[in-house]
């Protein structure tokens, strides 16, 4: 789970033990014990709490986001609200409801993103190196080993600092087709993305790339095949960095 900062970011300078608790110990220490609980049956359980309070502020809202991120589906969260109605009180189902559909307005118009090629599932396999959600769909792969694939990001959504590592050939070329994005090569300038531009990147270098904060963003991801090569995760792109862009 990344970290929370919400609490020393608003309440840092007024009640800054308050803020240590929040961010340090419920949001670090309990949420982060994965080994006994996992972050979707945290989330599940932290909604049906909130709903069963009557608690409907920007705090529920960030709960039901984090619930979405953490593979709460749509249908899910639906079932989870209806259930609990006869438990927490009809009136704050439909409280509930009314923010969970906002939540996930997107996933009603996920269809119409991924460019030509469809949108692809859920990226789950690499979806610890990336914060929001992304979607791949395997393409083509040539007998020399060249992969083809479309990945696509959600606004916001960006991966974690990498390397494609090689050494003779290897890297990476990316082709976008769809929205407005980011890349960035360690050093250099953040380069603006839209659909129609190419990027080749180096064996070794280390980069990311993702949507604009208000975009869906869809590339076509060349592995290009190299001698020693293999993909190095390095640390996220934190949202200082990213929301300065």
């Amino acid at each position: 789970m990344k970290k929370q900062t919400a609490g020393r970011d608003r309440l840092g300078d007024f009640a800054p033990k308050f803020a240590e608790l929040n961010d340090d110990v419920l949001f670090g220490e309990v949420w982060s014990r994965e080994d006994k609980l996992s972050l979707r049956d945290r989330s599940l359980v932290t909604i049906c709490v909130f709903m069963g309070k009557g608690l409907f502020d920007d705090s529920l809202k960030h709960h039901l986001m984090n619930a979405k991120n953490n593979g709460i589906t749509k249908e899910e969260m639906a079932e989870i609200i209806t259930h609990a109605a006869f438990y927490a009180g009809w009136p704050n189902a439909w409280a509930v409801f009314n923010l969970a559909k906002e939540i996930y307005a997107d996933d009603d118009a996920q269809g119409n993103h991924g460019g030509m090629f469809g949108l692809g599932e859920p990226n789950t396999a690499y979806a610890q190196y990336f914060i929001g959600n992304s979607y791949l769909k395997p393409l083509a792969k040539t007998d020399s080993g060249i992969g083809f694939a479309n990945v696509t990001f959600e606004p916001g959504c960006r991966n974690n600092w990498h390397i494609h590592k090689a050494t003779a050939g290897g890297g990476q070329v990316l082709i976008c087709i769809e929205g407005e994005g980011w890349y960035q090569e360690e050093g250099k300038t953040t380069q603006s993305l839209k659909e129609g531009d190419i990027v080749v990147i180096p064996a070794n270098a280390k980069h990311w790339h993702g949507a604009k904060k208000d975009s869906w963003f869809s590339h076509i991801a060349v592995e290009v095949p190299g001698e020693g090569a293999s993909n190095e995760w390095c640390e996220p792109v934190n949202d200082e960095e990213y929301m300065k862009l």
